[in-house]
């Protein structure tokens, strides 16, 4: 059969509720508000009214516009007024068994043909489903905080969720300016799932003192080009909510390893160190403002500089690299092997200096690694060994400061931080595809406006080389050992055949 959704009600009307009900009203949907609270849905009525003059006052809304939106806005006094709607939404509390009781007292009161549609952001839609008497009727609806902001709807589609549904759903999501994704029922779907490997990885690398909290979001925010550092990002989200993901995801998937959380969220979390919310996190927020971060240090021009011998596993490496210290007036050592008193610049992936110093053959001691993964436009990250001499870490300090540029320096790492990050965001992202969970374009799509992410992670492999993260997950599985950086099928028989990661075979 087809569905029509002409009225819909929302079940729970906090601020999630509150949002869905805004933009069904604003899109010519009759919505039905409902709360066990007693006065909830009245509140939310009228909050949504004044956010309805609001828009107007800023002219993004006419007041004929804003009328009609009131006027498709219902309040509900009990289970039984919303037998007629085409469509419910819960989004009430994240507990299994309470949205199970909620569906099973819906199917007593609502018609055979009412899509019943939960907004969970963590729990199986099957299972939600699992004790009604018609569980294909059943689907996942998740929406996102700001819900009129954030232009991404999830459609997860159970085990036996009807597909005219899902197909409801999504023309639904467009008529809301939407852009729906559909997930298979996975834990995360595609959103929290493709989320994982950003903070997890962050929190790794801050664990093996690669370098501080400040550096780490400085490299990933102003050299990566994330819209915010992962440690800002969870202040700002809050651990609370982020920690209880983290696990969830991890023991949903029976401790699989690329989900791993980290035991320092979990102290955090019972020190009530949570982030924003309580003025205290990764940073300090006792002013309201953020506090407590490392500024970038700079090291002036230096009257005499070593001439730099360059190694690049990539031949556009090189070349970008040898132009940028030509454009500074730096000597070349342009022999086969470097001089003994060459500074020896190594632009390597996924190994440390050392690794990459014994491989090139190269005296360790004046060795400094560069991360070319994101290029040297705006921030360079260098990576001495342990026994550079300072010297050497100095000039090369120096010399990518000379145009004015931010450098981070930071201790040795298997992998650089933007390296290990990235990788670990587009490996994870293939590996959804793999599961065949969305599609890459709904992958792609979800990730940019659900995470906020620059590109999606399958596009993001492709823009970056999938060579270059394919070898940095090998070489990280090599010397670790840790699966958690097992590259994905998916990347692998791409990158054998050349093929760029988003190319989806049609038979």
């Amino acid at each position: 059969m087809t569905y029509d959704i002409k009225s819909m009600a929302v079940i729970g009307v906090g601020i999630m509720g509150s949002g869905i009900a805004q933009i069904a009203a604003q899109s010519g949907h009759t919505t039905y508000l409902y709360d066990t609270k007693a006065g909830a849905a009245e509140q939310a009525k009228d909050k949504l009214a004044a956010t309805f003059q609001k828009l107007v006052d800023k002219n993004k809304i006419t007041t004929e516009q804003a009328a009609a939106a009131n006027k498709n806005l219902v309040v509900a006094h009990q289970l039984e007024d919303l037998k007629d709607c085409d469509l419910i939404v819960e989004a009430i509390i994240e507990r299994l068994d309470i949205k199970q009781s909620l569906m099973q007292q819906l199917e007593a009161v609502v018609s055979e043909h009412t899509i019943l549609a939960s907004n969970t952001s963590s729990l199986s839609i099957t299972a939600i489903a699992a004790n009604c008497n018609r569980p294909e009727r059943v689907a996942g609806f998740h929406f996102f905080n700001p819900v009129p902001l954030m232009k991404v709807v999830e459609v997860i589609q159970g085990l036996k969720t009807d597909p005219a549904i899902i197909k409801a759903l999504i023309e639904l999501s467009r008529a809301f300016g939407h852009r729906p994704v559909v997930a298979k029922d996975t834990p995360g779907f595609i959103i929290n799932h493709a989320g994982r490997a950003y903070g997890t990885e962050a929190l790794k690398i801050l664990n093996e003192n690669v370098c501080d909290i400040s550096e780490i979001d400085r490299i990933l925010r102003d050299g990566v080009g994330f819209r915010m550092g992962p440690f800002e990002l969870m202040d700002l989200t809050g651990l609370d909510v982020s920690h209880p993901v983290m696990e969830s995801i991890y023991h949903q998937y029976y401790e699989e390893a690329r989900y791993k959380p980290n035991p320092l969220t979990k102290q955090m979390l019972e020190a009530k160190q949570l982030g924003r919310k309580v003025k205290q996190g990764f940073y300090n927020y006792a002013t309201g403002e953020k506090t407590g971060e490392q500024p970038a240090k700079f090291v002036e021009r230096l009257a005499q500089y070593p001439r730099v011998w360059v190694a690049a596993d990539f031949l556009d490496d090189k070349k970008q690299l040898e132009d940028y210290l030509t454009q500074q007036n730096i000597d070349i050592d342009t022999n086969p092997e470097p001089q003994t008193d060459s500074l020896c610049l190594l632009a390597c992936y996924g190994e440390d200096t050392t690794q990459a110093a014994i491989r090139l053959r190269v005296n360790p001691e004046q060795a400094i690694a560069i991360d070319m993964l994101y290029g040297i436009a705006k921030h360079r990250t260098l990576m001495p060994s342990l026994v550079t001499k300072t010297e050497y870490r100095q000039a090369a300090h120096s010399i990518f400061n000379l145009d004015g540029g931010m450098v981070s320096m930071i201790n040795e790492s298997i992998g650089f931080v933007a390296q290990r990050v990235l990788a670990m965001v587009i490996n994870l992202g293939c590996d959804i595809a793999q599961q065949n969970i969305a599609t890459v374009d709904d992958i792609n799509a979800a990730v940019r406006l659900g995470l906020g992410y620059p590109f999606g992670p399958i596009e993001w492999g492709d823009q970056v080389g999938s060579q270059k993260i394919l070898l940095i997950l090998n070489r990280i599985t090599a010397l670790t050992h840790d699966p958690r950086y097992r590259p994905s099928p998916w990347l692998q028989r791409r990158v054998a055949l050349h093929l760029p990661l988003t190319f989806t075979y049609e038979s």
